[in-house]
């Protein structure tokens, strides 16, 4: 199996961008895992609360963001990997589904940092989590308490089929939409994020990179599966302490 590629911030290289072409297998484990771990959200709920306090605690604590019609269980698994390395794990309950707009859930996600009195966090996020997080940075966040932000296959650029699907969640992927030109437009967070983007993602044909991050590319095929790479939690991990130390 390949080591991911990483970029360092500002890197302009493209030559490894994912993998174009794509075997069918890979579609449907994408698909079976998401359907899997939708059931085990919606079945196994609550649990919150035990992972903001981990035994001996590290900084910085992580706040979890998960894409569009995600419940937070569903990054459930990432979450308890993260919290047996002793890094609080955040959720924002409020985010429900994570069917609204993109800056009224980046509204609710800075409400909650402030309700908690959380500051100096770790965004982890998911596909659409990921654009919450980067809208709060840019937006909602004049004193940094995101720290730095790990986003996996998330549709920087949009997607192009998007605009096929009669979803107003979806349709906010359009790539001409007009929040996400605004925040390709800004660039200065882009050094705090790290960009984690499969090499074949079905929902995002142009991959996930983002200029001026750090961007790695994993060897798990899939837009869910990603989740699920050995090299994930590596790479979150590095992105961690590297935060604690800027």
């Amino acid at each position: 199996m390949a080591e991911p590629r990483i970029d360092g911030p500002g890197a302009g290289c493209r030559q490894d961008l994912p993998t174009r072409g794509h075997h069918p297998t890979w579609w449907l484990r994408d698909y079976a895992y998401a359907g899997y771990r939708q059931g085990a959200a919606l079945l196994v709920r609550g649990g919150a609360d035990r992972l903001r306090a981990p035994a001996n605690p590290l900084a910085p604590a992580v706040v979890l963001l998960p894409g569009v019609y995600e419940p937070w269980g569903f990054m459930r698994p990432l979450a308890v990997r993260l919290h047996g390395l002793r890094h609080p794990v955040h959720v924002v309950p409020e985010l429900g589904l994570n069917a609204g707009s993109i800056p009224d859930m980046a509204h609710l996600v800075a409400d909650h940092l402030d309700a908690r009195g959380l500051d100096g966090v770790v965004v982890v996020a998911h596909s659409k989590g990921g654009l919450i997080g980067k809208y709060a940075m840019v937006n909602l966040d004049p004193d940094r308490r995101i720290r730095a932000m790990v986003a996996i296959n998330t549709p920087f650029a949009g997607s192009p089929y998007a605009r096929w699907i009669p979803l107003d969640a979806v349709r906010a992927f359009v790539p001409t939409d007009a929040t996400l030109a605004a925040l390709a437009a800004e660039r200065a967070v882009n050094a705090r994020i790290t960009s984690v983007f499969s090499r074949f993602d079905p929902h995002l044909p142009g991959g996930s990179e983002l200029e001026g991050a750090s961007n790695v590319v994993l060897a798990t095929p899939g837009h869910f599966r990603a989740l699920r790479d050995p090299r994930l939690v590596p790479v979150i991990l590095d992105a961690l302490r590297r935060a604690q130390r800027d």
